[in-house]
């Protein structure tokens, strides 16, 4: 596997899912883990199956001062930024009829506007490592599924802020990826209010008719991908949207 000793890596949404995966595979790979998400309990958590070194930062990513203090503590605790993994991000059902502005403004303050505020505090520091950010993001920025309107959309928007930014940021040796996954195994779903019958269902369905691989994935197989895009053995690739769905964004199926 890929090796980050002693890289600093900021990583959100650390809590759970994808992230919490992440910070584990960044840990065991050596790196210094700064984790940042609303649930300290969460972080807490976490910190206690790493490997290594970890500081664990609370923060909202919507709240600027929050970021602009997960940043702070990143310099004061270690000194430099190596690594920006933008994991945080939210689900809500919604078609053009059903989603509201709320809903529409809570989506994209999340998913997309928070990741553009932290990478505009962190390039900086991330210019003097010649360091790297993955983002995130969604087999839904690449494809268009009914019934989610606004995850679709932010997702896309997310994944036009990697292409651009690894340009602005590639003459600096800054660079900047996104890995978009299919259906994963995480707590995404549930708290974007989907009942749990609902979630089994969509699970079966998923695997069984929506990815070509027959199944879905698992959240410690999109963190290995995230470990191999922000290691030097990914050095000669910036501005892409890697696919890991089991197929799910070749296909038409529903």
């Amino acid at each position: 596997m890929p090796r980050l000793d002693d890289k600093v890596a900021i990583i959100t949404g650390a809590s759970s899912g994808i992230g919490k995966s992440t910070a584990q595979a960044f840990s065991n790979a050596g790196a210094k883990i700064v984790l940042a998400a609303r649930s300290e309990s969460g972080l807490n958590q976490t910190a206690e199956t790493l490997a290594g070194e970890s500081l664990v930062v609370p923060a909202d990513v919507t709240n600027e001062s929050d970021c602009q203090e997960l940043v702070d503590k990143t310099l004061e605790q270690y000194g430099r930024i190596n690594i920006l993994v933008n994991a945080a991000g939210i689900i809500k059902m919604g078609t053009i009829e059903t989603t509201t502005v709320e809903d529409w403004d809570i989506m994209f303050n999340i998913n997309v506007r928070s990741v553009f505020y932290l990478i505009h505090l962190a390039v900086p520091y991330l210019k003097k490592t010649r360091g790297n950010i993955v983002n995130v993001s969604s087999v839904t920025g690449i494809r268009s599924f009914p019934g989610v309107l606004a995850y679709n959309c932010s997702k896309s928007a997310l994944d036009q802020l990697t292409r651009c930014t690894s340009l602005e940021l590639a003459a600096d040796g800054v660079r900047v990826n996104s890995v978009n996954p299919g259906v994963i195994k995480t707590e995404l779903h549930r708290r974007g209010g989907m009942a749990e019958d609902s979630y089994q269902k969509f699970i079966e369905h998923s695997a069984q008719n929506t990815h070509p691989l027959g199944r879905v994935g698992h959240p410690e197989e999109v963190a290995d991908l995230i470990l191999y895009l922000a290691s030097d053995k990914a050095g000669f690739i910036t501005g892409i949207t890697c696919s890991i769905d089991g197929g799910r964004a070749n296909t038409c199926l529903r």
